[in-house]
């Protein structure tokens, strides 16, 4: 009989790597900068200590094409989905199609 396998360990990305993964499956970009900038808000409103709320991301993608600038960002917004209510407090976003 065969010996039972360890549990898997849970690996947990960090928000900047989430983002990337939720941005890379809902847009395809061809290009994605995804860019950390908790630390210039240390203390400020909104910091929660974790260094993981504050981003900056700078994405181009084929699906962003034609959209305006408030649709550009809604798209971002919506691949993010529930980071931004959960653990993303401030994001800058430079989207281009």
């Amino acid at each position: 009989m065969f010996a039972p396998s360890p549990p898997l360990l849970e690996v947990r990305m960090t928000v900047a790597e989430e983002i990337e993964r939720r941005l890379t499956e809902a847009l395809s970009p061809t290009a994605l900068t995804v860019i950390n900038e908790s630390h210039q808000h240390q203390g400020h409103l909104g910091d929660d200590g974790s260094g993981e709320s504050h981003f900056a991301v700078e994405i181009a993608a084929p699906t962003l094409a034609g959209k305006s600038r408030v649709e550009r960002q809604r798209a971002v917004y919506a691949a993010l989905g529930d980071l931004m209510t959960k653990r993303i407090h401030a994001l800058r976003i430079k989207a281009e199609g």
